[in-house]
């Protein structure tokens, strides 16, 4: 169902790997409220696997989180052709497949600083170079996922970077109301994207996911998405520094 309650917004999603990614799923849901959609992508690799999704080149962006060089240039790039943008959703992360296995105390150093880099402090740097072109007001939405509270199996070092990301969203909050910008997060449920096929026994994840949910049936990214955009609207106005659960219930079993 599509409605203008994003209507004559500009939406920056940041993510997308392939059309079961929760990001396009955000995007998607961004669109069919009548906002005007911005992709990042990481590199030209990425580029190939998002024009398969969005086949308009002014629109997509390259970006790599890891590089202040390349954020300074891809934000440039984003002003220069859009002008101010009324929100952005940060659906990044990463970690070594390795690390996503066994015991979390055969994590590597680098392994370890690696995925905090890329899935914790990348939201910090993406709002630094974002807010010069964020408009008053205007939103940022994070994914993270249950195993920031849980000991999820395998999750791991993951679990420990989406903990660190939550709290990044609360500090980010309070330092960017200054500016008229919301941060908050959404926890998603379990959903097989490329992401989430990086963890050892991913499919008794999502198996253990879906007999949690109140009705027996895994979260879309449909469901993730509509939810970006209620947070991204003027409608989520007096939502700020939140995680909001859109797992269908998996988290209070």
């Amino acid at each position: 169902m599509s409605s203008d309650l994003l209507k004559n917004k500009k939406i920056l999603v940041m993510g997308v790997a392939n059309k079961r990614s929760i990001a396009w799923g955000c995007a998607q849901a961004m669109a069919a409220n009548g906002a005007e959609v911005i992709y990042t992508y990481q590199n030209e690799r990425m580029k190939k696997s998002i024009k398969r999704l969005v086949d308009d080149e002014e629109h997509l962006i390259e970006c790599d989180v890891a590089s202040d060089e390349s954020l300074q240039t891809a934000f440039t790039t984003i002003g220069e052709r859009f002008g101010k943008i009324d929100g952005l959703v940060h659906a990044i992360a990463f970690a070594k497949k390795e690390e996503l296995a066994g015991d979390i105390m055969n994590t590597s150093r680098a392994g370890y600083s690696l995925a905090q880099d890329i899935s914790a402090y990348s939201l910090l740097a993406v709002a630094k170079y974002a807010q010069p072109l964020l408009n008053n007001p205007a939103s940022i939405v994070t994914l993270t996922y249950f195993g920031s509270e849980r000991a999820i199996p395998n999750y791991n070092v993951m679990g420990v970077a989406k903990a660190a990301l939550e709290a990044n969203v609360r500090y980010l909050a309070r330092d960017m109301a200054k500016y008229g910008v919301r941060v908050n997060a959404i926890s998603a449920g379990a959903v097989k994207t490329l992401a989430v096929t990086g963890v050892k026994g991913h499919g008794e994840l999502l198996r253990m996911s879906e007999e949690r949910t109140v009705d027996g049936k895994s979260v879309t990214t449909k469901e993730i998405g509509n939810t970006a955009a209620f947070l991204v609207s003027d409608l989520a106005s007096g939502v700020v520094g939140d995680t909001i659960y859109v797992d269908k219930g998996v988290h209070l079993i």
